[in-house]
């Protein structure tokens, strides 16, 4: 959007184009639906289907890059930006780069986090981040920590690739909805209420969380109250059906209290139950890790969030901007898009 209105524009990468969906696990599907998820300037193919595979999205991004012409140096990592009277300087592993604008598009899930749990584990702990597929969990005895969308897909994943046992560990009873009904996305609902009252949606959600998902709360799942309330407070996506609720109704996939710490060869959970599990699978989230880069400008919230994002700019820091940072409803690809046009008008008039 910068490069249609004449700025000279070069994109760093630190690794491939796409990198960060090639390293997602196998199974990976884009959780939007396709005709909402093309980025401005090149529709992604019918061909990749209605909900796009990791690889198809790795090569729509791919596509992109070579349609839209823009300059994409890969292999080139910015460590630092700083700012000086009149330009910004990037401190890069090619050399330093000045720059008017500076645009951080490195998005949420740039560092895996792991939680430190106590104790000492004989099995095998790795972060979602490093799971690809079930095979090498074949027969044994799982525990995913973490109900999002990546820890409930996971799960039954490694049940259906033939783990001895499923265990999901639950904190907090997450919102599931049907990645879509009799055709209709459940993000084309997400967009069309983000302007209602959080009550008038909680209502909605609710409601349709009834005549759509049967009742999980024998089963440990429980249906939040208020499910767009607690997303405004949490910022946690729904998790999207994509075979969570059979495989918990069949017993592939038991839900279990949060876990707490490691025992030997056992997972000791918040209620004090011990499972004896020969690998754990964190899928506990990522951080934007921002702070190496920017922390030192006073851009940052104190959850390490930017405090500004899109066109939005502080006075302290002209010229920095930041996209996609914004959890949504809508989905991300979406929102990148409507930050980038905004942006381009704001920089380039």
């Amino acid at each position: 959007m910068l490069q249609r209105r004449g700025q000279d524009v070069v994109v760093f990468e630190r690794g491939d184009i796409g990198a960060a969906w090639t390293t997602r696990y196998d199974r990976l599907h884009l959780h939007t639906v396709r005709w909402l998820s093309s980025l401005p300037g090149y529709r992604m193919p019918r061909a990749l289907g209605k909900w796009p595979s990791r690889d198809g999205v790795v090569e729509y991004l791919r596509r992109y890059a070579e349609c839209t012409g823009v300059a994409v140096r890969t292999g080139v990592e910015v460590q630092r930006i700083d700012r000086d009277t009149t330009a910004w300087t990037l401190v890069t592993t090619d050399g330093d780069v000045q720059a008017a604008h500076v645009v951080v598009a490195t998005g949420h899930n740039n560092r895996p986090h792991l939680p430190a749990w106590a104790g000492t584990f004989t099995g095998e702990v790795v972060h979602s981040a490093s799971y690809r597929n079930p095979a090498p969990y074949a027969d044994r005895r799982v525990l995913v920590v973490g109900a999002g969308n990546s820890g409930a897909e996971i799960a039954v994943d490694v049940s259906e690739g033939g783990a001895a046992e499923t265990y999901l560990a639950v904190r907090t009873p997450p919102s599931i909805v049907r990645r879509d009904t009799l055709g209709f996305p459940s993000q084309v609902l997400g967009i069309a209420t983000a302007h209602l009252p959080a009550p008038v949606v909680d209502r909605i959600a609710a409601t349709i969380r009834r005549v759509s998902i049967p009742d999980l709360t024998s089963y440990g799942l429980p249906a939040p109250e208020r499910p767009y309330s607690d997303f405004l407070r949490r910022r946690v996506i729904p998790i999207l059906d994509v075979g969570i609720v059979e495989a918990v109704r069949s017993g592939r996939v038991r839900v279990v209290a949060a876990l707490d710490r490691l025992e030997g060869d056992r997972a000791v959970l918040a209620d004090g139950t011990q499972l004896e599990v020969d690998a754990v699978i964190a899928a506990t989230g990522y951080r934007p890790a921002l702070e190496p880069l920017v922390g030192h400008l006073g851009v940052l919230d104190e959850h390490g969030e930017p405090l500004v994002r899109g066109a939005g700019e502080l006075a302290r820091a002209p010229g920095l901007h930041f996209v996609g940072y914004q959890v949504t409803l809508g989905g991300t690809f979406r929102l990148v898009g409507i930050e980038a046009k905004q942006l381009a008008r704001a920089v380039a008039g």
